[in-house]
């Protein structure tokens, strides 16, 4: 019967400082074991025969078999008195052991090594570099995606037979009528509420009647394409997302690639077209919505009828502010439309990444409108618009 694995310390001539200390590891080192030799380890770790030494050998050459777990708990001891500050070596390990161990240590790394400490100077700067190369080549990325997008819409518009008009269609159904109720609630909710407001500071001045000025000038220069875009993202590019990205899991894109039809002709661009095509319809939808909620407030609460509201209203706004605020909205769409298509077709095949890609889309295109938004007010300011 073979024999069960063990081990044992063997203090050599101490006169060296510190002398040496040799560990003979033997018998069967199999998982069956590991019980009684993880009890042996840990008191020779510890036994006051191993303090101080400056060089420890561990013989394996009485070994007759060994396992992973047989490996790991040799590599822990070869760790655990490395820590201690002493030099260790193993010595007589057999050549075909000796792949075993190499591998056990390649994926089991000494946990010690993966201890966290607070980063340093260099640490900190290692990982913003990091964090900064890894959002380039993403944007870059991004770019990428959108010339083949340009590229595809170029070929459509040379080859209209390619155009595919039931898709755009339905997309246009899904992103437009069927998403008119939540935006105009909304919108409704925000104007009642930015009126109310408004009203309360301006009320401190006798100048109740300009909050007519502030909520038209407000909603249709900004908020109701910024609200319009935000409530769309959520919505309807996040759906752009899961519906490519279950897509993409379920293999139905490479069987379009392999018969021939190009995913983003066929996916990509009815949507992105449909999008911008449908947000600016939602933004006068919402503009309208917001001014509503206004003149509700307005006259329940501030005693401004409907006829004054009107007045005020149309002295307060002009055409250009109007389409001003419709302007952006294309562009905030093809934001939208593009990231949310690029994070669908991103997913792996894991329904675990359909839904982390569907966060992920949302998350960058409310962040890429606003920062657009920014920008367009940067330019408007600039023109003086």
């Amino acid at each position: 019967m073979a024999e069960e694995g063990w081990i044992e310390a063997k203090p050599r001539d101490d006169r060296l400082g510190g002398g040496e200390l040799a560990y003979i590891a033997g018998g069967q080192w199999l998982i069956s074991a590991a019980p009684e030799l993880d009890r042996q380890l840990h008191a020779l770790e510890h036994a006051p025969a191993a303090a101080g030494r400056q060089r420890v050998r561990i013989d394996c050459g009485p070994l007759e078999a060994l396992d992973t777990v047989g490996a790991w708990l040799i590599l822990r001891l070869k760790a655990a008195l490395a820590r201690r500050g002493a030099e260790v070596s193993l010595d007589n390990l057999a050549a075909r052991f000796a792949p075993l161990l190499d591998q056990v240590e390649k994926y089991h790394p000494d946990p010690a090594k993966q201890r966290r400490h607070l980063p340093g100077l260099i640490d900190l700067l290692a990982t913003l570099g990091a964090w900064a190369v890894a959002h380039v080549r993403d944007a870059g990325a991004g770019f990428g995606f959108l010339g083949e997008v340009t590229l595809a819409a170029c070929r459509v518009i040379a080859h209209p037979r390619r155009l595919r008009p039931i898709a755009f269609l339905s997309q246009m159904q899904h992103t437009g009528p069927a998403a008119l109720p939540i935006v105009g609630l909304l919108s409704f909710l925000v104007g009642v509420v930015f009126a109310y407001q408004g009203a309360v500071q301006l009320r401190q001045f006798g100048a109740e009647i300009f909050t007519v000025n502030l909520l038209g000038i407000a909603f249709v220069r900004e908020l109701g394409v910024l609200l319009s875009a935000i409530i769309i993202a959520g919505r309807s590019g996040s759906a752009f997302t899961a519906e490519i990205g279950t897509m993409q899991v379920n293999e139905e894109i490479d069987a379009m690639i392999t018969i021939g039809l190009d995913p983003v002709e066929v996916l990509v661009l009815p949507r992105v077209g449909a999008l911008i095509v449908t947000l600016p319809l939602m933004t006068f939808f919402a503009n309208f919505m917001g001014l509503l909620g206004g003149a509700a407030i307005c006259d329940l609460a501030l005693h401004i009828p409907l006829p004054l509201f009107l007045s005020q209203l149309n002295s307060a706004i002009t055409a250009r502010m109007f389409w001003l605020g419709i302007l952006k909205a294309p562009f905030f769409a093809a934001v939208i439309a593009l990231v949310g298509c690029r994070e669908g077709l991103r997913v792996s095949r894991s329904a675990e990444s359909v839904g982390r890609q569907t966060t992920l889309s949302v998350v960058e295109s409310i962040f890429l409108v606003i920062v657009l938004d920014a920008a367009f007010s940067i330019i408007f300011a600039q023109f003086n618009l």
